[in-house]
């Protein structure tokens, strides 16, 4: 969602929102339990789960600033961030409006869960440029500058990390323009990433920017109800998350990372990033339970495989592989032990040997339309059919 439809005329809706607070805690059945996002870390560094992008009342959303930590807490996100539009005030006549008021008023709240929060802020014009985000600010005020580049410019010298939004926003799904005053902030170093996600859309021209114009990778869920209304989490779903991959879980560690281009976007069911962190999460996830496997050649193999992590794995092979064994696709769905069905090409010799066997995961995104590719390895002990 990216604007809730609110009018200040209608003071019923911030009544429901200060109404929220309670219906979470007595009203909704829902449980002060947290569920952990099972996602591994990769070697020397942390795996973050992370949302850069939510409104509350204080702008265009329908939530007060401490429900949007605790929705976080529950969901087993590490860092947020409240990113109210310092333009767009829709509830103003009822609740007057301070821009830095969300994240003082959510911060004690963050301490009490060990949320890192983000004290940011959401720039919104028209495109271009369109609507930007700014995080790690030490005061939103000089961000209200009516010229945008000043606004971003008064972000810059807060040592803030910079990003766009949705960049489809406000034509119609799909229309996708790398517009100059866009190039303009970013090859002035005023620009730092581009949501590849936003809610429940991606945008393969944002992954392509980011990956051509070496920018950061960003999925946020934009946030402007309550989180129940938007994903249903009774069936499986989470919001859209920023995976930032950080050698502590601090905000300067997390800004670094940010900076440094070290994230992936989680997405429904598509992972989306850089090979060198896709494939490390990939290989900590899974594991082959039994490695070593006999076959006759007139017969099958059972190979189990866990998947430790909470992604699931959609597991294609590749078509123009040549080896031993004949093998087909097969989901790898999380918190379980998956079976592989092998059995010997006609003609392949008996024996012990080495099996690579070559796969896409096709919900690992390294490129838009593009898995990443992936080997399953085996030995396999190939022996002649029995004999009646």
């Amino acid at each position: 969602m990216r604007q809730a439809q609110c009018s200040s005329s209608a003071p019923w809706l911030l009544a429901i929102a200060l109404l929220t607070p309670l219906m979470v805690r007595w009203g909704s059945g829902q449980s002060l339990d947290r569920t952990e996002i099972e996602i591994p870390n990769i070697p020397g560094h942390l795996t973050l789960k992370c949302d850069f992008h939510s409104h509350t009342v204080f702008s265009d959303g329908l939530v007060w600033p401490t429900i949007r930590v605790e929705e976080a807490w529950r969901e087993g996100l590490d860092g947020f961030a409240l990113t109210d539009h310092v333009e767009y005030h829709p509830h103003q006549e009822d609740l007057p409006f301070k821009p830095n008021q969300p994240y003082e008023l959510a911060l004690e709240k963050a301490r009490q869960l060990n949320i890192v929060l983000l004290r940011g802020a959401e720039i919104t014009r028209d495109m271009p440029p369109g609507h930007l985000n700014a995080i790690f600010l030490e005061d939103v005020n000089p961000l209200q500058d009516p010229d945008y580049r000043k606004a971003v410019q008064a972000a810059a010298s807060q040592n803030a990390f910079v990003f766009w939004n949705h960049p489809d926003f406000p034509g119609p799904e799909g229309q996708f323009v790398w517009h100059p005053e866009i190039e303009s902030l970013r090859s002035a170093g005023l620009l730092h990433g581009i949501e590849v996600a936003n809610g429940q859309s991606y945008y393969p021209a944002s992954h392509r920017w980011c990956l051509e114009k070496k920018l950061t990778m960003m999925g946020n869920s934009d946030i402007h109800n309550p989180i129940g209304m938007e994903y249903d989490f009774s069936r499986g779903e989470h919001r859209t998350l920023t995976l930032v991959f950080a050698e502590e879980r601090t905000p300067l560690s997390i800004r670094k990372a940010l900076m440094d281009r070290r994230t992936a976007v989680y997405w429904k069911n598509l992972l989306i990033g850089e090979e060198q962190y896709l494939r490390p999460i990939f290989e900590s996830s899974v594991e082959i339970l039994n490695p070593n496997v006999a076959i006759y050649e007139d017969g099958e193999a059972l190979v189990q495989i866990r998947n430790r992590s909470d992604l699931l794995f959609e597991l294609q092979p590749i078509s123009n592989a040549t080896g031993p064994l004949n093998y087909s696709g097969l989901a790898l769905h999380p918190k379980k032990v998956s079976l592989l069905r092998v059995t010997a090409q006609s003609g392949a010799r008996s024996g012990e040997k080495n099996v690579s066997l070559p796969f896409t995961a096709k919900n690992l995104l390294v490129e838009p339309d593009q898995g990443l590719k992936i080997s399953l390895n085996l030995k396999v002990n190939i022996a002649q059919a029995k004999k009646n």
